[in-house]
């Protein structure tokens, strides 16, 4: 198997922003009311720049200043990827409101290492709940995208956080570092995380240096632990209810960085010094692999 070949065919799936907003509505519902109103205030004061227009930016993006609300930037073009940007930006901009209204200047921006735990919580939450409210080829669709989520924040970065150590422990040994023996590192460790039932090509040893994130120092790591601890935040706010988006919004969105961040999500109820939240990410990660299966046998 090819690693980007399609595993589930196309299907229409379009996605309004009107008809966004109530699926994001109704999907972080489980954070409570405090967390609600500021999604409602900002959608109703806006904080949400929707459509494309001249000499705009693409993609999306959160953004803002200490004494500003947060500002969201997307380029709208009604499709399901739009609807978990949006949810993916609030994120953001709730995290930046809560620790700007709570933190003081010098400690309201919080650091890279909880930067994406705030976003990709209401990812998990978002397709939970759409897991439960989407007919069958939808709902095998969007297992599908999940799973490539997972495969692309989970298992790739760490797999480039492996790549980016490895070709500093050659430097530091003295060896030369040329081009030629980065591909063949690269190609080793693909092989590595991905198999013999994964066909690769020999450009794929060349993919590093595309990758801008490998000028930021041990930068890409974080996107997998981010991920992980996201997970573990996002079963705790479903299974336990109010105490964790208590711990959720008071130990963690208002903290900003006034605290080590490992300390923060400690106190949220994530212990990253501990294998747990990788490996409960990793068990997530299987429970959708054989909801894909099953359903993916149920329609073919």
């Amino acid at each position: 198997m090819i690693l980007y070949t399609p595993l589930v065919k196309d299907v229409k799936f379009e996605m309004p922003y009107e008809e966004a907003k109530d699926w994001m509505i109704k999907a972080l519902q489980p954070m409570g009311e405090e967390y609600m109103k500021v999604v409602e205030e900002g959608l109703n004061n806006r904080w949400v720049d929707v459509f494309e227009n001249k000499g705009k930016r693409s993609g999306g993006y959160s953004s803002g200043a200490h004494l500003t609300n947060p500002f969201i930037l997307l380029n709208w073009s009604d499709t399901v990827s739009d609807l978990y940007t949006l949810v993916h930006e609030f994120g953001h901009s709730a995290h930046s409101y809560f620790s700007r209204k709570h933190q003081p200047s010098n400690s309201s921006d919080y650091t890279i290492f909880v930067a994406e735990v705030a976003s990709t919580c209401n990812e998990a939450l978002l397709s939970h709940y759409m897991d439960q409210h989407l007919d069958d080829d939808r709902r095998l669709l969007l297992l599908n995208q999940e799973l490539e989520r997972f495969r692309a924040t989970l298992f790739r970065q760490t797999m480039f956080a492996e790549f980016e150590h490895k070709i500093h422990q050659i430097e530091e040994a003295g060896e030369p570092l040329t081009a030629n023996r980065m591909n063949e590192e690269y190609a080793k460790l693909n092989k590595q995380y991905f198999g013999d039932s994964v066909e690769t090509d020999e450009n794929i040893s060349k993919e590093w240096s595309r990758i801008p994130h490998f000028y930021m120092n041990y930068y890409v790591y974080q996107y997998a632990t981010g991920y992980s601890a996201a997970q573990s935040l996002s079963h705790q706010i479903l299974t336990e209810g109010q105490p964790a988006v208590e711990r959720y919004i008071n130990e963690f969105l208002k903290k900003g960085s006034s605290n080590y961040p490992i300390e923060i999500l400690k106190n949220a109820g994530v212990d990253m010094t501990t294998p747990e939240p990788i490996e409960q990410a990793c068990k997530v990660f299987e429970e959708k692999l054989d909801a894909f299966e099953k359903a993916y046998e149920s329609l073919v």
